[in-house]
């Protein structure tokens, strides 16, 4: 009979204490394994959502001018003519190194129009991009054709215009193919078409005023791509949004923290349930360690019987 033999007699003989420990080191496994899984799902979940929040890229023309404007409010009189942006150079974004996590691209011209006796601001869009640009969206109604306008929750209210309205643009005629539900943002205060129909209108054939970037980057390098898509659009100014990709870093680094450290924690009062059965265990047999020393068992076969015994249980938790 060997030793291994010997240790697993004796767990046969110790059902109790041996099915006991063998229940605290398996909630501990299962705990530990659980909550990791779990974290890791949630972590990926997250990661799906903040992505989902849209544009965490800017692409804007470059200017020597300072923004005079704080929260949408306005803090001074100056005005100055917007430069623009060629469209043919955003299609290099699409070579870029990391061009495989651009998501979504969506380029934005911008005017100021005259309708129903008030000046608003003109917004032409890519509504195929937009969508995966601002999933938030909601219109009550659909999305414009080429004769479509799509207006803010605000504008339709200030202007008195609902879906299936008729209205004059720049001598065109338009119908309101939608209303966008209240966002909270700038949009409420626009009027939307497509792209190509603003830039006609608006004479700005081929420019776009400002472009969105959606980026999966749970592991590409954002400032990285910021520098990659300013090679390519030279006469342009790309920003990174800080406090979309600061926000996601750290809620995964919270999330993987906590699991850490709980783990860290039931792995030690496993190991101290563990270690103080056995240690119980080698009081309670002392007569049995005398007879194994006398009929010629050496420490070190005690010792080895002893973790022989823990291995085994450990084993069956595990598994």
């Amino acid at each position: 009979m060997n030793l291994r033999d010997i240790a697993f007699k004796n767990l046969l003989r110790r059902k109790a204490k041996a099915l006991f420990v063998l229940a605290g080191l398996a909630i501990g496994v299962s705990t530990v394994v659980a909550l990791i899984s779990f974290v890791d799902a949630m972590t990926r979940n997250i990661n799906h959502k903040l992505e989902k929040y849209g544009a965490n890229i800017l692409i804007v023309p470059k200017t020597e001018n300072l923004s005079l404007t704080y929260g949408g409010l306005s803090l001074g009189g100056v005005s100055f003519e917007m430069r623009e942006i060629r469209e043919q150079d955003l299609s290099r974004i699409r070579s870029i190194k990391n061009a495989a996590n651009v998501a979504g691209l969506g380029p934005m011209v911008f005017g100021v129009v005259s309708v129903e006796g008030k000046r608003v601001l003109l917004a032409g869009v890519d509504f195929e991009a937009n969508w995966i640009l601002k999933p938030w969206w909601k219109i009550d109604g659909a999305a414009p054709g080429e004769k479509g306008v799509v207006l803010g929750s605000e504008t339709a209210a200030v202007l008195g215009l609902n879906q299936g309205s008729s209205v004059s643009i720049k001598g065109g005629e338009f119908v309101v193919s939608g209303i966008l539900k209240q966002t909270g943002s700038q949009d409420d205060q626009l009027i939307f078409m497509p792209l190509k129909t603003a830039q006609s209108i608006l004479n700005k054939e081929g420019l776009v005023s400002m472009a969105e970037v959606a980026a999966l980057c749970k592991d590409c390098p954002i400032d990285a791509m910021v520098g990659q898509i300013s090679e390519v659009v030279p006469g342009a100014k790309v920003m990174a949004i800080q406090q979309v990709v600061k926000g996601r870093m750290e809620a995964l680094a919270q999330f993987k923290k906590f699991s850490y450290g709980v783990s860290i924690v039931v792995v030690l009062v496993g190991s101290l349930v563990v270690l103080v059965t056995m240690m119980g265990s080698v009081r309670e047999r002392t007569e049995e360690i005398g007879i194994f020393r006398a009929i010629g068992f050496r420490k070190s076969h005690v010792f080895k019987i002893v973790l022989l015994e823990a291995g085994f249980i450990s084993a069956a938790a595990g598994i």
